[in-house]
C-alpha cells in the first residue's frame, strides 16, 4: 500500500486512527481479567473439573475442603496411595510449593476466590 493509498484510507474512516484503543487496549483486558487471575499457578485449571459444577458427579467438588486436606490428598495421589485415571499424573507435576499455594487457594471460599480486590 502506497502513502498515497494509505491517506485516501484515512480519509475514508473520517480522519481516525485507531491509535488510542490501541493503546487503551492493555488497560481494558487487565480491568476485565478474571479475578482468579491472581490464583496459584494451575489452580484455576483444576476448578475446571473440580468446581461447583462437580457437585453430583463422580468428580468431588473441592469447595469447602481444607488446604491441608488437599495436600494429604495431593500427596496420596503423588505416592500412588490413593488410585486414580489422571489425578497421580497431573499430581507429580507440582512441587510440594505449587500444590501448598493451589490448596491454599482452592480452600478459600469460591466467592473469595473470585471477588474483585
Amino acid at each position: 500500500m502506497t502513502s498515497h493509498d494509505m491517506r485516501r484510507a484515512k480519509n475514508r474512516r473520517g480522519g481516525r486512527s485507531l491509535a488510542p484503543v490501541l493503546l487503551a487496549a492493555p488497560v481494558l483486558l487487565a480491568a476485565s481479567a478474571p479475578a482468579w487471575a491472581d490464583a496459584a499457578p494451575g489452580a484455576a485449571a483444576c476448578t475446571g473439573c473440580h468446581g461447583p459444577a462437580a457437585l453430583g458427579s463422580a468428580i468431588p467438588s473441592l469447595d469447602g475442603h481444607a488446604a491441608d486436606e488437599i495436600v494429604t490428598q495431593m500427596h496420596a495421589f503423588r505416592s500412588g496411595e490413593r488410585k486414580a485415571t489422571v489425578m497421580d499424573r497431573i499430581a507429580r507435576g507440582f512441587t510440594e510449593e505449587e500444590t501448598r499455594a493451589i490448596a491454599e487457594w482452592l480452600a478459600k471460599p469460591e466467592a473469595a476466590r473470585h471477588a474483585q480486590p
